[in-house]
């Protein structure tokens, strides 16, 4: 089984990395799994950049398309990866994110006659008029159009967010695709979607859990200056500063929390990203450890929190929450997207009421004030993620989908 994954990055972004966690589990499993992506930061003999043909012609093309509000359709040459290695000697195709700027979507049908795809969704965009998330817009489900949402990623200048839609499902019409959602919400989004004309499948993100593991931390809580008795909360997103990921709401539940508490807490933020206003304006103890790549080195920071928190307004099945489920580190999250997949109350965590501070704080102190409630937490979210993520049974059902899209011989 050659399997060829097209996405915006190899190891950057959620995406990017949750691609490349299939990837690797493909090939542990006996496969033969290949990357070609618009971002890459590790190349090797299976990874490889996108074909890319930027000309004068894509350069003249551009500034009409983007003030057009098509933030995708200037991209040409999409095409020629027909003529690279990596597709040539592949049996399937599993697109990932196709945004971003180095793939043009419209492209799909020609490349799905060629060899059968399959499509994971990691976001709202393969089926929105431009938006990765739409919040509380359901506009997506008749078409878009007069969108309340414009300025959020990707931005657009003009509205045509009803013709992108239009667009999207007269490609989809002509791309013989199986849907990949990792969370049961994504899932149920696109069925809702133009999509809704493939088979839709939920398959869960998966994770290592030999190297995601409960790991001692007694000695680095001590290096930080976390004494017995004292509390130490994790933050994580790809980027701290995303008004999405949520931290001034975040903020705003530890002022809430009572002054006993706030006196034992220690904040541990890691990510691209500064948070210096907000840590100016608490007296809190916090640290910032920045962006970390190690996957090691990051399960020993899940394993010293007590508590992992993500006040993450909109996501789909977030990687730190499986991470910090992996490391038996109980969390605290808001009642969005895919979160409930992962945040079972009373199992794993507390799920926080959407957007509420007051709720957000009430679950954190619940959970710390509660030792004995956490440490069964731990054990649960060991437990799960063992049984439900880990990342060969994640691989295995995905060849089992590939398998049954082959011609039989």
């Amino acid at each position: 089984m050659r399997v060829l994954h097209i996405n915006q990055s190899d190891v950057i972004g959620g995406a990017g990395i949750a691609a490349h966690r299939l990837h690797t589990a493909l090939n542990r499993l006996g496969a033969e799994s290949y990357i070609l992506a618009g971002l890459v930061s590790k190349p090797s003999d299976r990874v490889d950049a996108f074909p890319r043909r930027i000309g004068w012609l894509e350069r003249k093309i551009h500034p009409f398309t983007y003030y057009l509000g098509f933030n995708q359709a200037h991209i040409l040459g999409t095409g020629d990866v027909v003529n690279h290695p990596f597709f040539q000697k592949s049996d399937i195709l599993n697109f990932h994110n196709l945004h971003t700027g180095y793939f043009n979507y419209m492209t799909l049908p020609k490349l799905a006659r060629r060899k059968p795809a399959v499509f994971t969704l990691h976001d709202m965009w393969s089926f929105t008029g431009h938006c990765v998330y739409s919040y509380d817009c359901d506009r997506w489900q008749t078409g878009c159009g007069k969108c309340p949402y414009p300025n959020e990623d990707y931005p657009i200048i003009r509205d045509n967010t009803k013709l992108e839609v239009q667009l999207k499902k007269h490609v989809y019409s002509r791309s013989r695709l199986a849907i990949v959602a990792p969370s049961r919400w994504l899932a149920e989004q696109a069925a809702k979607s133009v999509l809704k004309r493939h088979p839709i499948h939920c398959i869960p993100y998966g994770i290592d859990v030999n190297v995601y593991r409960p790991l001692p931390s007694r000695s680095r809580r001590a290096t930080l200056g976390i004494r017995e008795g004292e509390y130490a909360l994790l933050f994580a997103a790809g980027n701290l500063e995303s008004p999405r990921k949520g931290a001034l709401l975040l903020f705003r539940a530890l002022e809430l929390l009572p002054e006993a508490i706030r006196k034992r807490l220690w904040l541990l933020c890691f990510g691209s990203g500064r948070l210096d206003e907000f840590l100016a304006e608490t007296e809190m103890r916090a640290v910032t450890l920045g962006s970390i790549a190690d996957d090691t080195e990051m399960a020993s920071i899940y394993s010293m929190a007590d508590l992992f928190v993500l006040p993450t307004r909109a996501d789909n099945l977030p990687l730190v929450l499986l991470e910090s489920m992996a490391c038996g580190t109980p969390m605290v999250a808001f009642d969005v997207g895919g979160v409930p997949d992962l945040v079972r109350p009373g199992l794993t965590g507390y799920l926080a009421e959407a957007q509420s501070a007051e709720d957000l704080s009430r679950g954190i102190r619940t959970l710390l004030e509660d030792g004995e409630l956490r440490t069964k937490m731990a054990h649960r979210c060991r437990e799960i993620a063992e049984r439900e993520y880990a990342d060969e049974l994640q691989a295995s059902r995905y060849l089992k989908l590939y398998e049954s899209m082959l011609p039989v011989q």
